[in-house]
Order: C-alpha cells, then structure tokens, then sequence
C-alpha cells in the first residue's frame, strides 16, 4: 500500500477535512502548542487517526524541507469523483485541463478553480500521486476539496458532457471570439491546454466555440495555463454573479 507524506498545518487539515484520502498517522512536534495544532489534532481524534507526537528533529529527518512547521501526516492515495458526483444542480461549472506537466502548475490551477467555484475538473489519467505533497502543499488544500475527474478515456467523458447538456468551450484563439463579448452559460466546461503541447485534436473538436482571452498590446507568446485559468475562470464568476 502507497504512503504519501503530507507537510504542514494547512495541508494536514486538507487530508482531514477533505475526506478523499485515507489518513493512516498525524506526526506532530511534542512542542506545537498553538490553536489551528490543536484544532488539527482535535479533528484527527474525532476521526480515530492516529497521533504519534516527538522531537522536532524527527519530523525533519522525515520531512523534504523545513516548512513543515513541525506537523506531517501519512495518507493513502486520493480518490476520484464522477461527472455525476459534480453535476448535482441545474448551474455546472466544470474545467477541462491537458498538457499540464509540471505539479507546481498545477497545483496552481487547482488552487485557481476552487476559488472561483468550480465544481470539479477533469483531466486525463496520469500519476500525480507520487507528487501529491507538492500538490496539496501548492493548492493551499483546494486539492483535497475540488472534485476531481481523472479519465482513462476522455471520449468517453466528453461525450457524457453532451448527453448532460454542458457546453464545452475552448480556450484557443483560432476561430474565437472575445472572452469579454461572450455570455457564459449557468452549465459548462472550459479547456484549457499547457503552454507547450496546448489541447488536443479531440477536445477541439469537441467545442461549441473557441474563446481568446484580448491582450493590451502584441504579445507573441501566450498566457501560461495558470494565468490563462484565473483570467477565465473568474470572468465566469463575474459573470455568475452579476446574473449573466
């Protein structure tokens, strides 16, 4: 059975709360006193997790840095949602994301969609268990609150999006019009695609209508999909919540 070490406070209260992992063992420093250690504690007792406290140098011999903040934990591999898990009321906002390799990026996006109230994201199968503490650690814990998709098949799932009838949009400057002169309905899906391998054929055929984000002057090289994802993803919350 894999064990994934996650670090700090915020990312030990994520695997708690977010109740999409296993949590085998809290490890605390014997002299972390302090409220948000207690709440954590507290929160792991309630669930029977169990707390190993010890010295400081312990956690950092365990530990891959120094921002640990004297607080670890040992989980299981995360769980995944469905479409139907996320579409669950009549407005759906969904992201689909490829060609994101590194899990800093990542991590950033993740972090990006759950604060504009995206109801989960889909991408395709890959092993981002192995950086799941850089994962969690970089999202500030969205990661274990974000509904997550995670597809052998990405056919398959954009051909559920349709049957559902949530539009997928594109966002890709060929064919596009202007994310400000657009209307985003209360049911969709935004793509977006990695600076270097961008989306694929299979998504763009897929879309109801490519969207460009307008520059304020020439720009040769495109936002990268972290930028890309927050400039988008809160347009639709504008949007949302100025009632469309």
């Amino acid at each position: 059975m894999e064990r994934y070490l996650l670090e700090g406070n915020i990312s030990v209260k994520a695997a708690i709360l977010g109740n999409v992992r296993e949590v085998h063992e809290v490890i605390v420093d014997e002299k972390k006193k302090d409220r948000d250690t207690t709440w954590i504690l507290y929160r792991a007792q309630e669930r029977s997790i169990p707390i190993r406290k010890c010295q400081r140098q312990e956690i950092d011999a365990l530990a891959n840095g120094h921002t640990h903040g004297g607080i670890v934990c040992y989980c299981g591999e995360r769980c995944y949602q469905t479409l139907a898990d996320c579409d669950k009321s009549g407005d759906c906002f969904l992201a689909l994301i490829e060609g994101i390799e590194d899990p800093f990026n990542f991590a950033s996006v993740l972090r990006t969609l759950y604060a504009s109230g995206c109801d989960g994201v889909i991408y395709s199968k890959r092993n981002w268990q192995n950086a799941a503490g850089i994962i969690v650690k970089g999202s500030a814990g969205a990661s274990e609150f974000l509904p997550q998709i995670c597809c052998d098949d990405l056919t398959s799932v954009l051909h559920e999006l349709a049957k559902r009838q949530i539009p997928l949009y594109c966002a890709e400057r060929k064919d596009a019009i202007s994310l400000y002169e657009f209307s985003f309905p209360s049911r969709l899906c935004i793509a977006i695609g990695g600076e270097m391998r961008g989306l694929s054929k299979t998504v763009k055929n897929a879309s109801r209508q490519n969207i460009y984000i307008p520059y304020g002057r020439e720009v040769r090289n495109a936002l990268n999909a972290v930028s890309a994802t927050a400039v988008f993803s809160f347009e639709i919350l504008r949007q949302k919540q100025r009632g469309r």
